[in-house]
């Protein structure tokens, strides 16, 4: 296997989620399973995860006929990771209406050998703790990158700044981003998390775009305008997976190549709101995201 790949680990969940178009129940989702729809589209991605004996595995085929691999996703006895959830018809509030953890609470990410050589780790939306065990099971990867939330913010302070410690790149979320610096300023915000470890910090604001910042500039990329949005679950990780995917594909980790990754984070996230789970990425093409982030890209005033 080549080292030329990116290591994602986090939840294969199924959801169930209603919506001002609709609702669903029982469809694939999870953190590892949106950012892997999208940075398959860009290049080779492992995944590490853990589902029950309940989970639909052949509704992951498209990804594994896309490459993605599986080898380090464990099944075993028992329900998988369920969350269901109800939006506003703004999509500006969600209310969680129920969560299992199943055989998700006794997660214990094992990275196959195979694996330890991923050139780029992406640590999904888990604990901090596993987060932690998976980069001690890694060999020098070239960049690491990381999801986190309020609630690991507020009850896993310590093991989360040990993270931070090890990143190269933080996403968030403007309100994340503001509550784990304690600074109501966002780039003063930015700018105490980036004492903490992370480089790079990007702030995914929803409908109105990201923000990369480095240590002394930052660049802002527009949101695609999507007509008609369906579903936001998981546009953050499709972000991060476009974001990330990119990066790993050209190898370019400099500013210009940081950039260039957000509009590839944009046009990843905009596909996901467009359907229910993961269906707007079964049958997407790499040339339809290329002509979405060359638009972006011009919007943006990136060559």
């Amino acid at each position: 296997m080549s080292p030329v790949a990116i290591l994602a680990v986090g939840s294969v969940a199924l959801d169930a989620v209603e919506t001002r178009a609709g609702s669903v129940d029982g469809v694939i989702g999870g953190s590892a399973v949106f950012f892997s729809a999208a940075a398959s589209l860009l290049t080779e991605v492992r995944v590490v995860g853990v589902v029950g004996d309940d989970y639909p595995l052949a509704q992951l085929g498209f990804l594994r006929d896309r490459g993605v691999d599986f080898e380090g996703l464990v099944r075993t006895a028992g329900e998988s990771f369920f969350w269901g959830g109800r939006y506003s018809d703004d999509f500006r509030a969600r209310v969680t209406t129920e969560t299992r953890l199943g055989v998700f609470a006794d997660f214990n990410p094992a990275v196959p050998p195979a694996y330890g050589d991923s050139r780029v780790v992406f640590l999904g939306n888990i604990d901090p703790e596993l987060q932690i065990k998976v980069l001690d099971q890694v060999r020098a990867p070239r960049l690491v990158a990381a999801d986190t939330m309020n609630f690991w913010i507020e009850r896993t302070r310590g093991a989360l700044e040990r993270v931070l410690a090890r990143l190269d790149v933080l996403l968030v979320n403007d309100e994340e981003a503001i509550q784990l610096a304690g600074d109501d300023d966002l780039t003063g915000a930015v700018g105490r998390i980036q004492d903490l470890g992370p480089a790079v910090v990007v702030v995914k604001k929803a409908d109105d775009g990201s923000i990369v910042f480095g240590r002394d500039w930052a660049f802002e990329c527009p949101a695609w305008p999507v007509a008609d949005v369906i579903d936001p679950t998981g546009a953050g990780d499709a972000f991060a997976g476009g974001f990330l995917g990119h990066l790993e594909r050209t190898g370019s980790f400099d500013r210009e190549g940081l950039c260039r990754a957000a509009a590839y984070g944009s046009a990843m996230g905009s596909y996901a709101v467009e359907a229910f789970s993961v269906d707007r990425f079964r049958a997407l093409e790499a040339s339809s995201v290329a002509r979405r982030v060359c638009s972006l890209r011009e919007l943006g005033g990136l060559s």
